[in-house]
């Protein structure tokens, strides 16, 4: 029997709507709309479409947003600059820095320059450090956007056996810190873990984050696993493929997450809410 599939793009679809509404209703409360700032550092071309995709969403749902383009040799200095005035934006709730940057900038310099309240990305150590201390606030998007589709599939995860593959500080850490808190029992893998298929094995839920292509396979899943799979790869056809192999996996599996439209739409749909999170703190400080 197949797996049920985890359709992100309908489940993004409804998120969207339903904060389309809630910018209406600050509108009719008297309220401005959400403001996503979006920096765009060089001319890398998927960072052009994930820049685009996101601003489409922004323009969906009723938000205010803003492209700021800079050239591939900026220095670090003037995106500090951009950054700080930004910061200072009454109308601008949320900062999105679009990764990777050029050599010459150092990334965590940049994610620590956000003020933590308009970090809708969650990437800030104090956003991070909320969610390590069960106090979350501005939650990073992806493992945000895996938590709601886990939920959409209406199983009790509650002392579930999780196993998370790959430790970046996007996916893999925060994703651990989500389903700890979810009451999961956590094993991260990695480039070191040896006996990586038995401990996938023992997985009632997987979330696959490794960035190589179809890189898990059938007979490692659990029978009726939950199976998300984060990799966005192209194998030697060209063609987009995540890091499980889907075709095999979804027999196996109980629930899966396809390659596109899967955990993509969700990070997205979770930065949105992110973004309206962060409008309505900023408008209780007014």
């Amino acid at each position: 029997m197949s797996a049920q599939i985890l359709d992100g793009k309908a489940i993004a679809f409804d998120i969207r709507q339903q904060i389309k509404h809630q910018v209406e209703k600050r509108g009719q409360n008297g309220k401005r709309p959400p403001g996503l700032a979006v920096i765009l550092v060089g001319d890398n071309p998927a960072s052009q479409v994930y820049v685009r995709n996101k601003r489409r969403a922004c323009e969906e749902v009723g938000f205010h947003s803003e492209l700021h383009q800079l050239s591939g040799d900026t220095p670090q200095q003037e995106l500090l600059d951009l950054i700080d005035h930004l910061n200072a934006q009454e109308n601008i709730d949320g900062i999105l820095v679009q990764l990777p940057l050029p050599r010459q900038i150092d990334e965590e310099a940049v994610i620590e320059r956000i003020l933590p309240t308009k970090d809708v990305d969650g990437f800030h150590p104090y956003n991070v450090g909320r969610l390590v201390l069960r106090m979350p606030l501005l939650r990073p998007c992806t493992p945000k956007g895996v938590m709601t589709l886990i939920e959409r599939t209406g199983e009790q995860i509650e002392g579930m056996d999780a196993v998370i593959i790959g430790q970046s500080n996007i996916v893999g850490r925060p994703m651990a810190l989500e389903l700890l808190a979810a009451r999961c029992t956590i094993t991260v893998c990695h480039s070191r873990t040896q006996y990586l298929p038995e401990k996938v094995r023992n997985a009632d839920i997987l979330v696959a984050a490794v960035g190589r292509p179809r890189f898990v396979q059938a007979e490692w899943i659990k029978k009726g696993a939950i199976v998300i799979d984060v990799g966005i790869n192209r194998d030697e056809d060209g063609k987009l493929v995540g890091d499980v192999d889907f075709d095999t996996v979804k027999d196996k599996a109980g629930w899966i997450t396809p390659v596109p439209g899967g955990v993509g739409p969700m990070t997205i749909a979770s930065l949105l809410e992110n973004t309206l999170q962060a409008a309505e703190l900023h408008s209780n400080q007014a």
